[in-house]
């Protein structure tokens, strides 16, 4: 069965219970990860993921509270023997960022490192970004304040697709993007310039025709969780749900 764990969901800052939003795609070929944040050995580990079973990172965009964690992933998985390449998809606006990052660690110079290759995503939307058994995932822009991406997740097998926002203002790319879906993962951080706000995400989750919203992405100072819903529900009249650390989906 391929399922997506959540692996943190706050917005930029997060706290003792919420770390910030990234997730991990689990199927019996691999895990997938969607963005790579803190010390991420020990949140995988606390998932139940090992370094090992990690074949696959997909970096959304260039913000610290989506790809900080990214050195010392390759760090950890390097200093543990790792020998499988690994595969990092993104646009070309945040590998490039990434691999300078990466340059300052002077990563070039770790003997015996494991082979990494970047994928460059065209920024158009529904790109594939990869297909395996189980499994197909697609890209296309969002209205960020930067270069931004949010994914369609699909299982042909089971008919099941789940989309997930990523950090958005409400805009007709992620629309297209989540027609039909089963679900939809939106970003609820607040209405403002790259940003939206629970009643935005019901708003794009009734235009999309989904069946399902899970808010993520929202601040956690003050969290009101019944308002949030509410707020979604104002615009979106199908199931709403607030997502949580550790929280599983069925893809």
């Amino acid at each position: 069965m391929t399922r997506i764990i959540v692996l943190g969901t706050s917005n930029a800052i997060p706290d003792l219970d919420h770390e910030n939003t990234h997730m991990a795609i689990v199927g019996n070929d691999g895990v997938v990860l969607i963005d790579c944040v803190g010390s991420p050995k020990v949140r995988l580990e606390k998932a139940g993921i090992q370094l090992t079973s990690i074949s696959d990172l997909i970096l959304t965009h260039f913000h610290p509270d989506h790809v900080s964690g990214v050195p010392l992933l390759l760090m950890n998985m390097w200093l543990s023997g790792r020998e499988d390449p690994l595969r990092i998809y993104g646009l070309h606006h945040c590998l490039e960022r990434v691999e300078d990052v990466l340059s300052l660690y002077h990563w070039d110079k770790w003997p015996k490192f494991f082979p990494v290759a970047f994928h460059r995503l065209p920024e158009r939307e529904f790109i594939k970004v990869l297909e395996r058994d189980g499994l197909r995932v697609f890209s296309s822009p969002v209205r960020h304040l930067i270069p931004t991406i949010g994914l369609r997740l699909e299982n042909p097998d089971a008919e099941r697709t789940i989309v997930y926002s990523c950090d958005t203002e409400p805009c007709p790319s992620v629309v297209r993007l989540a027609s039909g879906a089963n679900i939809l993962i939106h970003e609820a951080t607040g209405a403002g310039m790259g940003h939206s706000s629970a009643s935005q995400a019901g708003s794009v989750a009734r235009e999309s025709e989904v069946g399902k919203l899970i808010l993520i992405h929202y601040p956690n100072e003050d969290l009101d969780p019944d308002n949030l819903l509410e707020q979604a529900n104002e615009t979106f009249d199908g199931d709403v749900q607030l997502a949580y650390d550790f929280m599983e989906i069925e893809l």
